[in-house]
């Protein structure tokens, strides 16, 4: 039979109320959209940590815990949250990796997350439309050494790294690196498609198979699921479904500026998971699957 299919909901990101409006920033907001997504049978939770007083992103220990606490306390989901990077405006000072992992390494010796976001590359993140008005977009960097830091934390406490795939050198890298760390768990290749922001491909059929093609080359038999920035997935949902994949929706994740709550998007995915055959995974699932490894291990 085949494997359940994962929903994973990203909640808010680092947009900010201007380009999202309807993303939670307080911590009671992200609490009870999570148990709203978890109630239409989301298992994984990612969200980012913001600031109470100043509504911008913050990535602080003391912020994340309480929420997650929260959130585990009333649902069994996992939860997991971000890393701040360099030059934003939310971190403008460079960053060593222990700085930007602290909070990650104070989480899972906590035993409050399971995984956490090792993103294996760099890439320009740029809008069309603040193109054509003639704003500069930002790097989101990932130097190598961060990604060491990252998985050396995976090898160590047991953790498994979430991999965000925005280009296919991406995937090469992080497949690469990740042989480098042996017992560090097998990663998440999260594939990330986008119809407003200039990275990577679209959300069709053609670059999934690609995608699929070089993660079968890379590491084959790892999970994966599609996701994507400022997108709207479509029947790609029903083609991650029918090849053995995983769905990741969430107002992180939509089209800027839109203008229904991460509930409705989470029921959505699982009417369009349910629809095109699939079944929802329960955490305890996802967990089992993750001991697993690649399929081609077992």
């Amino acid at each position: 039979m085949k494997d359940p299919t994962w929903l994973e909901v990203a909640l808010n990101g680092p947009w900010s109320r201007q380009r999202q409006p309807h993303i939670p920033v307080q911590a009671d907001e992200i609490v009870e959209a999570a148990l709203a997504c978890a109630g239409e049978g989301a298992s994984i939770i990612h969200f980012h940590a913001y600031d109470p007083a100043t509504g911008r992103q913050r990535d602080d220990y003391e912020i994340y815990a309480p929420i997650i606490e929260r959130i585990r306390s009333r649902a069994d989901v996992i939860c997991y949250g971000t890393l701040p990077f360099a030059g934003s405006v939310d971190a403008p000072s460079p960053l060593t990796p222990a700085q930007r992992f602290s909070a990650v390494d104070k989480l899972v010796r906590a035993g409050l997350i399971e995984w956490s976001v090792v993103d294996p590359g760099s890439t320009n993140i740029s809008h069309y439309a603040d193109i054509a008005a003639g704003k500069e977009g930002f790097v989101y960097a990932n130097p190598e050494n961060h990604i060491r830091y990252g998985l050396a934390l995976a090898q160590q406490h047991r953790i498994t790294p979430s991999y965000a795939i925005y280009e296919p050198g991406f995937m090469r890298l992080g497949a690469a690196l990740h042989r480098a760390y042996p017992g560090a768990p097998v990663p998440i290749y999260r594939l990330m498609f986008s119809q407003q922001i200039a990275f990577g491909f679209p959300p069709t059929d053609w670059a999934l198979d690609a995608y699929l093609r070089l993660l079968e080359l890379e590491q084959p038999g790892a999970p994966w699921m599609v996701a994507g920035l400022g997108v709207e997935l479509g029947e790609l949902m029903a083609q991650a479904v029918a090849r053995g994949g995983h769905v990741r929706v969430g107002l992180e994740d939509a089209p800027m500026g839109c203008p229904i709550d991460n509930r409705s998007l989470a029921q959505q995915a699982r009417l369009r998971i349910e629809q095109a055959g699939g079944r929802l995974a329960h955490a305890a699932q996802v967990r089992e699957r993750l001991q697993r490894g690649a399929k081609t291990e077992v």
